[in-house]
């Protein structure tokens, strides 16, 4: 009986072991990717023009013209992040204020239609930030939305002070869907008045537990004590769990409008998160669009006119409650 009370003891202390490398090699995998940031700033730009041609090219030229401008601020946890921002096409009769929120491995270049979406089209003014260990913007690794938004609260008051507006939209896609709907739950300025989340994922556990099975099927029946293990690490390392970075969470706390929006055909951020994210918010005004044909982050790619038409009407529909 003792020797195999110590056979057991020694598997359970290999398995812990084992469990506790994987746990860091896995927060590691998930949240330090490479390449990132600004070495990695020409792929994103390349991305922007597929997603919609003439990105860059609309971008440089309001750039050159003194348009569209860079700053800096001090955001959480004192690392310096990066946002550009433009007034409406026409300052005069400016619509409000819209920040745009990039998704992961992302930056303020990718998401350029949305930017000019609002600019051009709804006559908004922009500002779009770099979230931390992404585009400019410094960090020790990704935030996964959970501490982002602390980010993007500052950056509700830097453009609300640049801009002074009345009426606010977040909209983000992706990981910047969840920060969007993380922030949502937070005490916010009366003036941020409507959200448009794009495929964002129910929580952080959620979605690496689906890239995980994607990603490592041979061990998937692992993934339970590796992403317990990986949370931990995650903890130590940045102060925040995976469980507790949950969109759901905040939603619940959420009485402000938001559209919903999520491409049927997404297997990254499976299509049942968005439903887990709109049931969660009990309060307040919602709607939800299921993209036909979309794959992840595809919708206004797959069905540009209806996308922004969508967007345009909930806008109004706010706007006049």
């Amino acid at each position: 009986m003792k020797r195999i009370l110590s056979i057991v003891s020694v598997a359970v202390a290999a398995m812990l072991a084992t469990g506790c490398l994987a746990g860091k090699y896995m927060c590691n995998y998930a949240l330090k990717f490479n390449p990132h940031g600004v070495d990695d700033i020409e792929r994103t730009r390349h991305k922007a023009d597929s997603l919609c041609p003439g990105s860059t090219a609309w971008y440089d030229a309001l750039k050159a013209e003194g348009t569209l401008k860079d700053t800096t601020i001090t955001g959480y946890n004192d690392y310096k992040v990066h946002a550009v921002y433009a007034p409406a096409l026409d300052p005069a009769q400016a619509q409000g204020t819209a920040i745009v929120v990039h998704g992961y491995t992302d930056n303020h270049f990718v998401f350029l239609y949305l930017v000019r979406m609002y600019r051009d089209e709804f006559n908004y003014n922009v500002l779009v930030p770099d979230l931390q260990y992404h585009g400019y913007s410094e960090g020790p690794a990704a935030q996964f939305g959970w501490l982002d938004r602390f980010d993007v609260e500052k950056w509700i008051e830097v453009a609300h002070n640049i801009f002074n507006d009345d009426f606010m939209v977040l909209h983000g896609v992706s990981m910047g869907a969840a920060t969007v709907m993380m922030a949502s739950g937070d005490d916010l300025p009366p003036y941020v008045r409507a959200f448009v989340e794009d495929c964002g994922y129910s929580s952080a556990y959620d979605q690496f537990d689906n890239t995980f099975k994607q990603t490592f099927p041979g061990i998937a029946f692992l993934r339970g004590p590796i992403l317990a293990s990986a949370s931990i690490v995650c903890n130590k390392n940045y102060g925040w769990k995976f469980k507790e970075a949950s969109s759901v969470n905040q939603l619940a706390k959420c009485d402000r409008p938001m559209l919903f929006i999520h491409g049927d055909a997404d297997d990254f951020v499976p299509t049942d998160h968005v439903y887990k994210n709109y049931e969660a918010k009990v309060n307040g005004y919602k709607e939800l669009w299921i993209a036909p044909g979309a794959v992840h982050a595809n919708s206004y790619a797959k069905h540009p006119q209806e996308y922004t038409q969508r967007v345009r009407d909930f806008l109004a529909k706010v706007k006049g409650m």
